[in-house]
């Protein structure tokens, strides 16, 4: 819709021509609300100002742009870098997400083929030799207890996995929770690494767009942190900006928090001093997005295998537990 509206108004349309011209395109829920857009623009209101209404829809980033755009006369430009940035931010995403999809679907497929074999399979072959009443190896013992367990206490497994399950989503949407999740994401191995190089290429990436836009460093680093997923970089970064305000060096500011890396100070206070603070932001962004894209990578060919042999030892476990007690019968008989 950004780059559609771009267009449109590059090619001299009047921003409501234009806005009924991709209404007609949409539907559903979003064409509802640019239809209550449309109403806002013709009864005089600013685009800026209609987007305020419908924060569903239009994030701070895009209506700061836009407003930025329509006091400088620049729209169409403004406009064209905010969906510059957002496709940037949707391939980034769609990186890690295809990198991690895989592993993902491993998972689950194990923990499907773990419950058939113990639910259905294994009581089927191993009934027969229990009614023989002889005594059985270990492994077979281990099986049967663990089939036995799940086929008995299926549903509370079930029950307390969903109650678990929805106690930590509920936890997860409590200020205290969120935050110690977030201290603890960026904390692990690996992880943890993705998960900062992911925030701050965000955050490089949505200031240098603002910059770009016209935006004051300040204001841009105060709508840069709101954007940003994760709380303590967040908290980070607004300190970063309050001690700004009061009149600190923006590299001891980021450096004062202790949540930055060097290059990310560095960055900051090279640019600032040298005037090619969006540039130097734009291309810390491509870097920290190729390192979270790689790591992303990694961690799903590390994955991969550790999963792939955890389904082939839990199925081989329980082949060996099943077929063992039938060897044994053929070599008494």
């Amino acid at each position: 819709m950004v780059r559609e509206l771009s267009t449109l108004l590059a090619a001299g349309i009047p921003l409501l021509d234009a806005v009924d011209s991709i209404t007609q395109q949409q539907t559903g829920a979003f064409q509802n609300g640019l239809l209550i857009l449309r109403d806002r623009i013709a009864a005089g209101a600013s685009l800026a100002e209609a987007m305020r209404d419908q924060p569903q829809a239009f994030d701070e980033l895009t209506i700061h742009m836009v407003e930025v755009g329509e006091n400088s006369g620049t729209l169409d430009a403004v406009l064209d870098q905010l969906a510059n940035f957002s496709e940037r931010y949707q391939q980034l995403k769609d990186r890690v997400t295809n990198a991690l999809f895989y592993p993902v679907v491993v998972f689950v497929l194990s923990c499907g083929v773990a419950v058939f074999l113990m639910t259905v399979v294994v009581p089927m072959l191993l009934d027969n030799l229990l009614e023989a009443d002889k005594p059985i190896p270990w492994p077979t013992k281990i099986l049967k207890t663990a089939s036995d367990f799940v086929r008995g206490h299926g549903l509370l497994l079930f029950g307390g996995a969903a109650i678990t399950t929805i106690g930590l989503l509920a936890a997860l949407r409590t200020d205290r929770g969120r935050r110690k999740w977030h201290a603890l994401l960026l904390k692990l191995p690996l992880i943890g690494q993705l998960a900062r190089k992911q925030e701050l290429a965000r955050l490089s990436l949505v200031t240098a767009t603002l910059l770009k836009s016209g935006i004051v460093l300040v204001q841009a680093l105060e709508i840069a942190a709101r954007s940003l997923k994760n709380v303590i970089l967040r908290d980070a970064a607004n300190a970063a900006r309050e001690a700004i305000q009061t009149g600190r060096e923006i590299g001891p500011a980021l450096e004062s928090t202790g949540e930055f890396p060097p290059t990310v100070v560095q960055i900051f206070t090279v640019g600032q001093q040298s005037g090619k603070l969006e540039e130097m932001l734009e291309r810390l962004a491509d870097n920290y997005d190729r390192q979270a894209s790689t790591m992303a990578m990694r961690l799903a060919t590390l994955l991969e295998p550790v999963l792939i042999v955890g389904l082939a030892m839990l199925v081989g476990f329980i082949l060996f537990a099943t077929v063992l007690p039938i060897l044994e019968a053929g070599n008494v008989l």
